[in-house]
């Protein structure tokens, strides 16, 4: 699993990513075991992306289960991982961070 994850970040980093934050949430009741969040510079962006985790990902194996997207926020489901892709307005929006955070924490 840290290994999937590793590469996810290090897909996002090089793609120029932001702010890329991993949210362990296993055992919380949560949909997912991790949660890896990053910021968009803009709906562009986002598309490269999301493509770029899907050209390096998809020949290690990596099923993806759905995306949903528009032009502030994408989602990816990896069935036990979910990557966000999320413009910085509706980062600080949203509170996500805070929100996946406090699910982390909560033992």
């Amino acid at each position: 699993m840290e290994k999937r994850i590793q590469k996810i970040v290090q897909i996002l980093d090089e793609k120029k990513g932001e702010n890329i934050e991993v949210f362990d949430v296993r055992d919380k009741n949560y949909m997912v075991d991790f949660v890896v969040v990053a910021t968009t510079l803009n709906s562009r962006h986002a598309f490269s992306l999301q493509d770029e985790l899907k050209i390096k990902l998809k020949p290690l194996g990596e099923e993806f289960l759905r995306v949903d997207e528009d032009e502030n926020w994408t989602v990816v489901d990896l069935g036990d991982i979910m990557v966000h892709l999320i413009s910085e307005g509706y980062r600080q929006r949203y509170h996500l961070d805070d929100f996946l955070a406090e699910i982390a924490q909560n033992r």
